[in-house]
């Protein structure tokens, strides 16, 4: 009966940390905040047509990552979410607000990787 009770508590801190990690505004501000992790890590994002399956291309080397541009705001803020993950990013240039955000974001993907 103990374990149960600690069990059922520990699901419960588990899923009130997972909700918070997921609730991020939809709006120009959490964009921008994306983007500035972005460019203080060296990479240039640039808004372009072309024929991207996932919405997005990489092109590591030059540290370039071209974004659909007909992307809604949220189709933007979700592909920035999915790439930061993927990318060497140097935590030690980002400024602590965009740490924060940066560790928030890695957090969720973490989160959401342990579902699968």
């Amino acid at each position: 009966m103990d374990n149960t009770i600690i069990i059922l508590h520990i699901v419960h801190i588990n899923l009130f940390c997972l909700k918070t990690l997921i609730y991020m505004k939809y709006n120009p501000q959490t964009l921008n905040k994306l983007e500035k992790i972005f460019s203080e890590a060296e990479y240039v994002i640039r808004y372009e047509r072309g024929n991207f399956q996932s919405g997005y291309c990489i092109l590591e080397d030059k540290k370039v990552i071209v974004l659909n541009k007909f992307l809604s705001t949220e189709g933007r803020i979700n592909t920035a979410i999915e790439l930061l993950p993927q990318l060497k990013i140097n935590y030690d240039l980002l400024a602590r607000e965009s740490q924060k955000m940066y560790e928030d974001v890695m957090k969720k993907s973490a989160a959401e990787t342990a579902e699968l």
